[in-house]
């Protein structure tokens, strides 16, 4: 029996999403990320047979992280409070946001292997999913389109963060609040929308 990891796969990946937060992508490498845990190169290796394995778990973990919990509210009862959720989890989490911000292509997803992919396809499938029933609900209960009803969901709280992420640093608390209050109009302006 061998002995027991000294190094986690999510003690490797919080490493690697510190790099990725100081130095972008290519900061994320198989050494740096044994150097910034802490952990020898082996560790690393054993986790993840390479790069394109370690730069996928790092963006699948972060994407599940975010859509579990952006989906727990897009799924409860205040669906537009998703919104606000989204700029809250980015000023909670900045270097995350960061690797959500920047994107799986950055990522190198072109290399990644077909599991990985389709791990990935399926995280996009089941977001779609729950945005396609919230969205079919909202529409009955506002009258707004799903135009607008994704827009305020899903591109406001990108254009709010985007406009911080870009200069390296988390969203204000007010830049929650304003995203709060906008998605609120939509839910406040219920039948007034006939168009």
């Amino acid at each position: 029996m061998g002995r027991p990891p000294r190094h986690s796969a999510d003690e490797l990946l919080d490493a690697a999403v510190r790099l990725f937060a100081a130095g972008g992508p290519e900061a994320v490498t198989m050494s740096a990320v044994a150097r910034e845990a802490g952990a020898p190169s082996g560790s690393v290796y054993h986790r993840f047979p390479g790069r394109p394995a370690l730069q996928a778990a790092l963006w699948l973990r972060t994407v599940r992280r975010f859509h579990r919990d952006y989906l727990a509210v897009l799924g409860g009862e205040r669906p537009l409070d998703a919104a606000a959720a989204a700029v809250r989890w980015c000023r909670e989490r900045p270097g995350e946001a960061q690797v959500l911000y920047a994107g799986k292509r950055l990522l190198g997803a072109s290399s990644w292997s077909a599991e990985d992919r389709a791990e990935d396809a399926r995280c996009d499938a089941a977001l779609d999913e729950v945005l396609r029933t919230v969205v079919r609900r909202l529409r009955a209960q506002t009258g707004s389109s799903a135009d607008e009803l994704l827009l305020v969901l899903i591109d406001l709280p990108y254009a709010v963060v985007r406009r911080y992420l870009a200069q390296g640093r988390p969203p204000p608390e007010s830049a929650v609040d304003l995203v709060a209050r906008i998605a609120r109009t939509i839910s406040t302006d219920e039948g007034t929308n006939d168009g």
